[in-house]
């Protein structure tokens, strides 16, 4: 399973875990998401905990390449939302309702939102979204991967990304006198942290009640803190201050500003993050490098953001190849932030790639194509004197019954003055 906000799963884990029976040989029959998958779903993997994710995504970085989805899995992904507004990761019959037992989670419902707004014609679903998101809004104005649960940085960055798609203002959807800023502000590590730990997010408090510095978090805190969603638009970023000195978190852009610099030290020795599993060799982390681009263009740290993109360029492939659509449109959106043609990623055709792993789709959409290949013109045009380049996880293992592994990145201790 490849989920943009891995780290959030973990507040759902538990519900997982306690309803996945045990095996009884060890050839168990596929579950039901196994058996008939739908035609118009991206990937050939069980959907059962990232159907609409990666739909989403999907549609999403078609979307922001040119080219027009195939209309019956835009349809799939908007008959999958429950007459309450929420969706599930997967509904196997869409005729039945949904009930107390239906998972419906945030991450799903605010990455549907973010597709089906880029995509247009669909107010009545993403606002029914939107209307469900605020309803389990927290009291410290963030949200938890389920309803209800404590607020963390992923799912409340997620939540955020899908209220600016929608055209709201993230800072005025507030519950409690707080809004989604002030929720990332307490999950943000102050500067006097000790360790290597000072400027990050965390995806949350820990049981004694500390926050810990998690990469994944981090990259998601700060382009959640920047208002900013899945795509970001490259030269579009904020101040590009990334390796200043840690400041005191007084403001979301501040916030930003200290997660982006932690980001930068933890991809300055090689370009990309490392991923930690219990009990496994750490080992590159692509999607959490991918969303660490993707953040550090929100900010405006095109250095070292054009750095571990071109790592991605030469290390990512095989990755995607096997985590399947998300991981594609991860790497899509790593390059359109970056301005990197997705389509001569590393001598791979990205778009292709994607368009491979779901239904047959029609052709590029004329128009974007032409308007995508004049601002790729256009730009060459003005970056021939400079060379400059300009650029918003997951890396959760959901095994058969509970499995899960959580991300984290060693980050080089920063210097203070």
């Amino acid at each position: 399973m490849n989920v943009r906000s891995s780290a959030a799963v973990l507040a759902a884990i538990t519900v997982i875990g306690a309803a996945a029976p045990a095996a009884a040989d060890s050839s168990p029959a596929p579950s039901p998401s196994q058996q008939a998958l739908p035609s118009a779903l991206y990937g050939e993997s069980d959907p059962q905990y990232d159907g609409v994710w990666r739909q989403s995504l999907a549609l999403l970085a078609q979307h922001t390449v040119g080219v027009e989805p195939p209309k019956e899995a835009v349809d799939w992904l908007a008959g999958q939302q429950c007459a309450d507004g929420s969706f599930a990761p997967f509904r196997a019959d869409t005729g039945t309702a949904c009930d107390a037992k239906t998972m419906v989670d945030t991450n799903q419902t605010a990455a549907a939102v973010q597709a089906l707004a880029a995509l247009g014609g669909h107010d009545a679903v993403t606002g029914k979204a939107l209307d469900w998101l605020k309803s389990v809004q927290n009291k410290d104005g963030g949200w938890g991967y389920m309803a209800g649960g404590a607020s963390d940085a992923n799912s409340t960055s997620v939540v955020v990304g899908a209220l600016a798609a929608a055209g709201e203002k993230p800072a005025e959807v507030v519950k409690g006198g707080k809004s989604p800023y002030d929720a990332l502000l307490k999950l943000a590590l102050p500067c006097d942290t000790k360790g290597d730990g000072a400027g990050a997010f965390a995806f949350q408090p820990d049981k004694k009640g500390e926050l810990v510095a998690n990469a994944d978090a981090t990259a998601a805190g700060v382009a959640g803190s920047l208002g900013a969603g899945l795509v970001v638009e490259p030269g579009k970023g904020g101040s590009g201050a990334a390796d200043a000195a840690c400041e005191k978190a007084g403001t979301p852009e501040q916030a930003a500003a200290n997660g982006a610099a932690h980001l930068t030290d933890a991809l300055a020795a090689e370009g990309h993050l490392v991923s930690a599993l219990p009990g496994a060799e750490d080992q590159p982390d692509y999607g959490n490098t991918a969303d660490a681009v993707v953040a550090l263009a929100a900010q405006g740290a095109t250095e070292p953001a054009a750095k571990s993109v071109a790592w991605l360029e030469k290390n990512a492939a095989d990755w995607a190849a096997q985590s399947g659509p998300a991981a594609y449109a991860q790497l899509i959106f790593a390059a359109h932030a970056t301005g990197t043609d997705p389509r001569a990623f590393g001598g791979a055709d990205l778009v292709k790639q994607l368009a491979a792993t779901g239904p047959a789709a029609p052709a590029a959409d004329a128009a974007g194509e032409k308007n995508g290949q004049e601002e790729k013109d256009e730009k060459e045009k003005d970056d021939s004197g400079s060379g400059s380049v300009v650029w918003w996880a997951l890396g959760l293992c959901l095994a058969a019954g509970a499995g899960v592994g959580i991300l984290v990145s060693s980050r080089k201790k920063r210097q203070q003055p």
